[in-house]
């Protein structure tokens, strides 16, 4: 999926237990080992609020597992803590073809990213689970005077889990810097649907290609370490285009889905993705999207570039329910927001 071949170490899986450990507040917790220097190169200098300063450190802990008596189980969260900004809705269970499905909302009580914010989200699902995280709105990333912002996502998922972790688009100010990472730990028999989508800036406003830099890194890891994918971007806007690895060029919209299982054959897995998108153009036909098998037959991915978000959203949409439909045998619900 990049043509680089550094990898991270693995990180440890094990989630805190309850209460605020000082371990949680040190900035070995919340500050990446490695910032990437098309966003470290801004330092870390404070215009406003440095950072570890009250409300800059943002984390969110979430641990779901399977209980209920027998032919009643469902997923409940069984283990949560947070710190503001990052917070959520009370799991929801609206989806009448998977009553055991919740649907879990993450929101920030800022609005969006500033400089020099620190934020890092654990999630855990143990066996058997299934569950559906998104966000509750966009992601902005607002203006930087100075320093720049981080945002860490690990995701465990134990053996027989399913999961689909698909936020709503991030949408980068003019003269903002963001690096985000998502790494995953995947059991051989779990099932993950993932994605991000990023545009240019505020396009309502005519803003196009006028942030900063975005990096962002999303790797999959099995358990004892070893590599099932890896896909690297870096975008840096210049003379209203933006280049690094995952070119957009002078588009506007770039969107990314991710289907990492065992559970179905990858060629099938891509097949369907492939006709969800084709159908999804002939409705709205704009930008370019392409298919392609992941690594040692773990799946398969999508990768959509184009100037219309109507036709970025329509491609999402369809080719995240026939995932969803594909692997769960049951019609997927429209996701109320």
């Amino acid at each position: 999926m990049t043509g680089q071949s550094v990898v991270d170490p693995p990180r440890t899986t094990a989630l805190p237990g309850p209460g605020a450990p000082p371990e949680r507040l040190s900035a070995a917790h919340y500050e990446p080992a490695h910032v990437p220097a098309e966003v470290s190169r801004y330092g870390t200098a404070a215009h406003t609020l440095p950072v570890g300063t009250s409300g800059k450190v943002g984390l969110l802990e979430l641990g779901f597992e399977v209980r209920g008596p027998a032919g009643e189980q469902r997923t409940e969260l069984v283990r949560h803590y947070q710190k503001t900004p990052l917070q959520i809705m009370r799991p929801m269970y609206y989806d009448e073809a998977r009553p055991d499905m919740p649907y879990t909302y993450v929101m920030t009580t800022g609005g969006g990213i500033l400089h020099n914010d620190r934020q890092r989200t654990d999630l855990w699902f143990g066996e058997g689970t299934s569950a559906h995280v998104t966000t509750q709105a966009h992601t902005k990333v607002y203006r930087m005077e100075s320093g720049y912002a981080t945002a860490l996502v690990n995701l465990d998922l134990a053996p027989g889990a399913y999961v689909e972790y698909l936020p709503d688009p991030l949408i980068p100010y003019r003269d903002s810097r963001l690096y985000q990472r998502t790494d995953v730990t995947l059991a051989e028999s779990a099932t993950l649907v993932a994605g991000e989508t990023v545009y240019s800036g505020r396009l309502s406003r005519g803003e196009h290609h006028q942030f900063s830099a975005l990096a962002s890194d999303f790797t999959v890891r099995r358990p004892d370490g070893e590599p099932v994918a890896v896909d690297r971007v870096r975008l840096v806007p210049r003379d209203g285009r933006s280049g690094g690895p995952a070119v957009l060029g002078s588009l506007d919209v770039v969107s990314t889905i991710y289907v990492v299982t065992t559970a179905v054959p990858a060629k099938e897995v891509a097949d369907v993705l492939h006709a969800a998108a084709a159908d999804a153009f002939s409705h709205a036909p704009e930008g370019r999207f392409g298919v392609s098998t992941l690594p040692v037959g773990s799946g398969a991915w999508l990768r959509f570039v184009g100037n219309d978000t109507v036709a970025a959203a329509a491609v999402w949409r369809s080719a995240t329910r026939a995932a969803h439909e594909l692997l769960t045998g049951s019609p997927a619900p429209t996701i109320r927001k």
